[in-house]
């Protein structure tokens, strides 16, 4: 049996990262865990103290439940380095190199206008990309 992953990633706000990371992945809130309605009453649950902010953080998953929870967790000190771990959105569909390419062209265009910006295209392959707070991913064609 496989064993199942988290991705977590630091942010400085969590509520514009959630934001582009369901844009780009076509995540989801994902719901608070039971027996809690809401994400408050399970942050009440811990009794944290009252300065203690509770929108600093976001969880997202797939609406199907595939594929790695996404966990954005705010930090004070700032992004300093590029990252040793990344993401690869992969674009699905079928057809030649040039038809591949035009669609992770677009979907690299669809996520700059959600917010993130292009900072390398290695031509025909796929691109590399940064979310709203510099985090680098990658665009690329999906396995067929």
């Amino acid at each position: 049996m496989a064993t199942r992953i988290d991705l977590t990633l630091d942010c400085a706000d969590a509520r514009l990262l959630a934001a582009f990371w369901k844009t780009a992945l076509g995540y989801v809130d994902e719901p608070p865990p039971a027996p809690f309605a809401t994400r408050e009453e399970w942050f009440a649950s811990f009794e944290l103290p009252d300065d203690d902010p509770i929108d600093d953080s976001a969880w997202l998953c797939a609406p199907d439940g595939t594929g790695p929870r996404l966990s954005l967790l705010r930090v004070p000190e700032p992004k300093t380095a590029k990252n040793r771990l990344h993401v690869d959105v992969r674009v699905p569909g079928h057809g030649d190199a040039a038809e591949r390419w035009a669609r992770i062209r677009a979907e690299a265009a669809r996520l700059v206008a959600a917010g993130g910006r292009v900072l390398a295209e290695f031509d025909g392959h796929h691109v590399v990309m940064a979310d709203p707070e510099g985090n680098e991913f990658c665009v690329a064609a999906a396995r067929a």
